[in-house]
C-alpha cells in the first residue's frame, strides 16, 4: 500500500500507481450482498457521457465495498464530484459543488476525481473543501483510498445516515442502478490521439486504449440482467475503437453486442465525421441501433478548422451528414460547435453560422472559446474580444434553438419507439417523460406504469422544448393534458 494510503492527512492527492493508469474490466457484482454497511456515498457526475461511464462504475465498487447510494440533495457520510474541466466555466462548476459538498456536511469526505483532478491536483488539494484528490489515472483505486482515508481520519457517520430519506425507496434499484438511471453507459475506449489544438482531453485522459470486445459483451450482457432497456457506448474515439486490439473494430464490436446480446437499445455517442463510412452504417438497418448520430463540428469555416486542427473540411463534414441522412431514417444528427477560437474573424464565424444552419441539426451544443493550459491554443492569437465572442454567442445559440425545434416539428406526427425514463406527480396526475430513438424528449400523462418500458409512441405537439406523445400499449390510451418538459 502506497506512503499516501498509510498516512492520509488531509487534502491528499493521491499519486499514480506504478507504471502508470490501466483500464480495466469493471466486472462487479452489483447485485452481491453487501459485506459491510459503512455509511452513504453520493456521486454527482459533471460533464461528458464517459465521466458518467466512470460514475457508474464507481458506484458499482461502491455498493461491493458495503456502501450505500444517496442522491446529490441527501445526506452522505462521503462526496465523490467527478469534474470536467473541458472549459473555465466546468471548471468553476466543480470548485462550486465541492464547496457546497463540504458546507452539506462539513464531517463528510469530500473527494474530487475525474479530469480537473488529472489536470490540476495540487489546485484542487488547496481547497479547503477537499479531503481527496484522485485523477483519472488512479479512480480504479478511488474506493480503496476513500477506506484508508476514513479509516485514518475516523470520520463520523452522516448524522442524517439512518434517518429515511427521499432515496430510501431507491436504495433496492440502487443495488443494481446508479440512482435515477434507466440507460447504462459502458466505456469501450479511453483517451485521445488527435490533440486537437483547443483540447484538453489527450492530457487528462491520456492516449487511446481499448477494451476487450469480450469483457463489453459481458459487461452488456450484464446490463441486460440488470433490467437496463438502453446501454450507451462512451468513449472518447469511439470510431479509432480496437486499433490496439486484434482483429475487431467499431463495426466488428457493435456485430457482436448485436449478435450476441438482447440488449434492447444501443446508442453510439458520439463519431467523427471521418470515422463513419458506409460499411458502418449498414448496421443501423437492425432497429436496436439508435437512429441517432452526434458528430462534433466546432466549426463550419475551413480556416478556423485547419487551425484547431480538425481533420476534415466542412464539405467532408457535409458529406458525412448526407450519408448517414440517407441511410438512417428518422435520424438525429447532433453537433458540438465553438465560437470565438482565437485568430476567427467575422467573417469565418458567418461561414460557421450559415454553415450550421444549412445542416439543419437537431440540436447544437455551443461553446464560447475558453483557453486550456497546456494547449496550443493558449498560445495562439488574436484573441476575440470577449463582448465580440458573447455576440457570436448568442447567434449561434439562436440558430440552435431555432434547428431544434424545426426538428421537433418535423417530427409530430410520425410514431418513435421511447424508453420510459423517469416519473413526475404534477397536479395529483402521474407523467411519464422519456427519450425517442432519436433522442427527442417526450411526455406523457399516462395511468399505466410505464418507467423503464420502451413503448411505441405518437409525437402529437412540441411542447417547450419537448414533445407531447400519445403511448401504444396494446390498448389504445388517449392523453390528457399537455405538459412542458
Amino acid at each position: 500500500m502506497s506512503k499516501a494510503y498509510g498516512t492520509h492527512p488531509k487534502n491528499q492527492v493521491l499519486p499514480p500507481p506504478e507504471g502508470g493508469g490501466v483500464l480495466e474490466n469493471l466486472e462487479i457484482d452489483s447485485g452481491a450482498e453487501n459485506p459491510a454497511d459503512l455509511g452513504t456515498v453520493s456521486i454527482l457526475t459533471h460533464g461528458c457521457k464517459l465521466n458518467q461511464a466512470d460514475s457508474e462504475a464507481l458506484a458499482r465498487r461502491f455498493v461491493q465495498a458495503g456502501y450505500r447510494l444517496v442522491g446529490p440533495a441527501d445526506p452522505a457520510d462521503i462526496y465523490v464530484i467527478n469534474t470536467c474541466t473541458v472549459t473555465h466555466v466546468a471548471d468553476s462548476k466543480a470548485r462550486q459543488a465541492l464547496r457546497a459538498a463540504h458546507r452539506q456536511n462539513p464531517s463528510a469526505l469530500v473527494v474530487a476525481t475525474g479530469c480537473y483532478a488529472q489536470r490540476a491536483p495540487k489546485e484542487l488539494a488547496g481547497l479547503e473543501a477537499v479531503s481527496l484528490v484522485v485523477g483519472n489515472s488512479e479512480k480504479e483505486r478511488l474506493v480503496e483510498a476513500v477506506l484508508a482515508a476514513r479509516e485514518y481520519q475516523s470520520v463520523p457517520r452522516s448524522a442524517g445516515r439512518d434517518t429515511p430519506n427521499r432515496s430510501e425507496k431507491w436504495q433496492g434499484a440502487m443495488e443494481a442502478h446508479p440512482p435515477g438511471r434507466t440507460r447504462a453507459m459502458v466505456k469501450i475506449q479511453e483517451g485521445c490521439n488527435q490533440v486537437c489544438a483547443y483540447c484538453i482531453v489527450p492530457k487528462v485522459r491520456g492516449r487511446e486504449r481499448s477494451i476487450s470486445a469480450d469483457v463489453l459483451v459481458s459487461q452488456v450482457k450484464h446490463r441486460v440482467e440488470e433490467g437496463y432497456k438502453e446501454v450507451v457506448l462512451t468513449g472518447t474515439q469511439l470510431g479509432s475503437y480496437g486499433f490496439d486490439l486484434e482483429a475487431i473494430n467499431l463495426k466488428g464490436l457493435l456485430e457482436r453486442l448485436l449478435k450476441e446480446t438482447e440488449v434492447a437499445r444501443l446508442r453510439v455517442s458520439s463519431l467523427q465525421p471521418q470515422e463513419i463510412a458506409r460499411e458502418l452504417l449498414q448496421l443501423w438497418e437492425d432497429p436496436r441501433l439508435c437512429p441517432h448520430f452526434h458528430m462534433p463540428l466546432q466549426s463550419g469555416s475551413d480556416h478556423v478548422l485547419k487551425r484547431m486542427r480538425r481533420r476534415y473540411t466542412a464539405a467532408q463534414y457535409a458529406e458525412a451528414v448526407d450519408r448517414v441522412r440517407c441511410k438512417v431514417p428518422g435520424v438525429a444528427v447532433s453537433a458540438d460547435v465553438i465560437v470565438g477560437f482565437p485568430g476567427e474573424e467575422e467573417w469565418q464565424f458567418q461561414e460557421s453560422l450559415h454553415f450550421a444552419q444549412r445542416m439543419e441539426f437537431a440540436s447544437i451544443h455551443v461553446f464560447p472559446y475558453s483557453v486550456r493550459p497546456g494547449t496550443s491554443a493558449a498560445y495562439m492569437g488574436p484573441r476575440v474580444d470577449e463582448r465580440a465572442k458573447r455576440e457570436r454567442m448568442e447567434e449561434m445559440l439562436e440558430v440552435a434553438r431555432e434547428q431544434a425545434s424545426l426538428f421537433r416539428r418535423k417530427s409530430i406526427g410520425t410514431t418513435r419507439q421511447v424508453l420510459w425514463e423517469r416519473a413526475e406527480v404534477r397536479d395529483g396526475r402521474p407523467m411519464y417523460l422519456g427519450l425517442t430513438d432519436n433522442y427527442l424528449k417526450v411526455h406523457t400523462e399516462q395511468g399505466a406504469p410505464l418507467l423503464n418500458q420502451i413503448t411505441s409512441a405518437k409525437l402529437l405537439a412540441e411542447v417547450g422544448e419537448g414533445l407531447l406523445a400519445e403511448v401504444f400499449r396494446g390498448l389504445y390510451q388517449r392523453p390528457l393534458n399537455t405538459y412542458p418538459l
